[in-house]
């Protein structure tokens, strides 16, 4: 899902988003009937003038404005499985000012519900038609009972067939109310929406031109396991390993700024490249007598470390990555807080196991295969092969981005994915990854927006400084798909005290992962900083070698921790 607020500011995007086509009225909405569609059937058709009061509200989503430009709201019902009676709802909003493209948004967690904030607060404001459907149930983002036990068809609407339904439903709606196709379809989802837009293009490659996806939940399989496995590293909160809220705020998160934060030559709050920093949760250790809210136990050293690591099993299988030093602020709540994270619960209780009964403490490792063999409703989209989507005549694009501080999935998880499609690539096929798919991992974001950084793409709450393709990554998307100029970076801001009536606090540049730039530390800097010289085992007074520049670039892209070290180690010898 993608939330973005400041509706009034997103209002203006049409005028950067191409020629509109002014077809649609409210005559046109309010006698409008689809026909000939396969199982579909329409529920209503309301017309919204521009500055009417928009006010909906499901259990999943909501919207209350009056800063849209005029829409017909059509409402659909989906028949998915007539012998099993299953169907979903789908909507699809028709702006009169239309751009002659549509976009189709994703869900969030195990939610089920119309995206109505983004059909409103995306689609209808930049002039697209707007699809979401509520993938066949209605509930909140954390709740799975709907699933089960042995609900298979609406775990299988939940898992693909809800989306892909909906967007062959709403294209044609769109043809038949607009009396022309669309030139362009597009993507746009963060978390489960991610992995919906992932889903789509592995399965159906010709459903979207371009697809913007945030933080994908793609590896369903992986994740909740590797969810309990966290959850299961602090609890229970009686135990000495448990860590409170404010313990991460106040005492772990201002220890892993002051290791890491300047590491990229720069002390801003945010930790640039979280893969080059060795935090040493041993630094926060009680001394004798000290007041324990103040510091960490051993046991809780543990804990950090078992946070921060990849998560293996048996034979050194890999299952999923650990959570990356920099979102501390938002580590204390959900996956580790207390009681228990009640999304990967009820995935292995309604999805896999059909047991009410299951609780977290009783997961083992032997789960993890059991929940890739029943891959449940096909929910995993982790397929490498996107040859189909990619080449001629499609040539489909996709737009990945991920918050290196994301605290629910971890941002190891988009780059795994990244890698095995480049692998794919590399070894199956001729197709250069970079000409249809980049990856833009954002410093200080959580997941899916809320954080230091926005950009139009997963910006809880914070509208991008500009909607043109330089600030927008949906804008950058449409212009790599129709004008052939790929993006190398985008432009995010932080506005001050996060609050965008505030002002702008400052902008920087998101680079996608190959370009990632960190500024080595140079002489002044190396003989100033203690914690530089430990961490990385830098001599004393090191110097950069010859021809070593203030601003020169380090490429981190595929090093790890133990080869950037020594790769300092090089450049800076005594």
């Amino acid at each position: 899902m993608v939330r973005l607020a400041a509706l009034a500011l997103l209002a203006s995007a049409t005028a950067v988003l191409g020629d509109t086509i002014p077809r649609g009225s409210k005559a046109a909405c309010t006698k409008f009937s689809p026909s000939n569609i396969s199982d579909v059937t329409l529920t209503a058709a309301t017309y919204f003038p521009a500055h009417a009061r928009v006010d909906i509200t499901n259990v999943f989503s909501s919207i209350n404005t009056t800063d849209l430009a005029a829409f017909c709201r059509v409402e659909l019902k989906i028949v998915t499985n007539a012998t099993a009676g299953s169907f979903v709802v789908t909507e699809v909003w028709l702006p009169d000012a239309w751009n002659g493209r549509v976009l189709t948004v994703g869900n969030g967690g195990l939610g089920g519900g119309v995206t109505v904030e983004d059909l409103g607060g995306v689609a209808v404001p930049q002039g697209f038609a707007g699809i979401s459907t509520n993938t066949g149930h209605n509930s909140g983002v954390a709740d799975g009972s709907w699933g089960g036990p042995h609900n298979d068809n609406a775990i299988v609407d939940w898992g693909w067939r809800a989306v892909h339904l909906s967007v062959l439903a709403g294209k044609e709606v769109t043809k038949q109310y607009y009396h022309q196709a669309a030139k362009r379809s597009y993507y746009l989802g963060c978390s489960t929406g991610g992995r919906q837009g992932l889903k789509e293009i592995q399965t159906f490659p010709d459903s979207f031109d371009g697809i913007v996806v945030g933080s994908p939940a793609a590896w369903m399989s992986h994740l909740q396991p590797w969810s309990v496995h966290m959850s299961l590293n602090v609890l229970p909160a009686t135990s000495s390993r448990f860590i409170e809220p404010s313990v991460w705020t106040e005492v772990i998160a201002p220890e892993v700024l002051k290791q890491c934060d300047a590491l990229d030559g720069l002390a801003d709050g945010i930790i640039n490249e979280p893969r080059a920093c060795a935090f040493r949760p041993e630094t926060l250790v009680c001394t004798p007598g000290q007041n324990t809210s103040t510091c960490l136990t051993g046991d809780q050293v543990g804990t950090l470390h078992r946070l921060y690591a990849d998560y293996y099993v048996g034979d050194q299988t890999y299952v999923f990555g650990g959570l990356y030093p920099g979102g501390e602020l938002a580590f204390g709540t959900g996956l580790l807080g207390n009681p228990p994270f009640p999304l990967s619960q009820d995935w292995f209780r309604y999805f896999v196991l059909n047991d009410t009964q299951w609780t977290q403490e009783q997961y083992n490792t032997s789960l993890i295969p059991l929940g890739e063999e029943l891959n449940p409703g096909q929910s995993d989209a982790v397929t490498p092969d996107l040859t189909a989507f990619a080449n001629a005549p499609h040539n489909g694009k996709v737009l990945h981005y991920v918050g290196w501080a994301d605290q629910l999935i971890s941002p190891g998880n988009s780059l795994h994915y990244y890698e095995t499609v480049h692998a794919f690539a590399r070894a199956n096929t001729s197709l250069a990854v970079d000409d249809f798919y980049r990856l833009f991992p954002v410093p200080g974001m959580n997941h899916c927006g809320p954080g230091a950084n926005s950009f139009g793409g997963g910006s809880s709450q914070k509208p991008p400084l500009s909607f043109d393709a330089e600030h927008n990554i949906l804008g950058a998307m449409m212009r790599w798909v129709e004008e052939g100029v790929a993006p190398s970076k985008i432009v995010a801001v932080k506005y001050k005290d996060d609050v965008p009536a505030n002002g702008v606090a400052f902008t920087r540049p998101i680079c996608k992962v190959e370009n990632r730039l960190f500024k080595v530390p140079k002489q002044k800097f190396v003989q100033n900083s203690k914690i530089f010289r430990d961490m990385f085992e830098l001599p004393p007074g090191a110097t950069p070698p010859e021809g070593q520049t203030d601003d020169m670039p380090v490429t981190l892209e595929g090093v790890k921790k133990d080869e950037f070290r020594a790769l300092l180690r090089v450049m800076f010898k005594p």
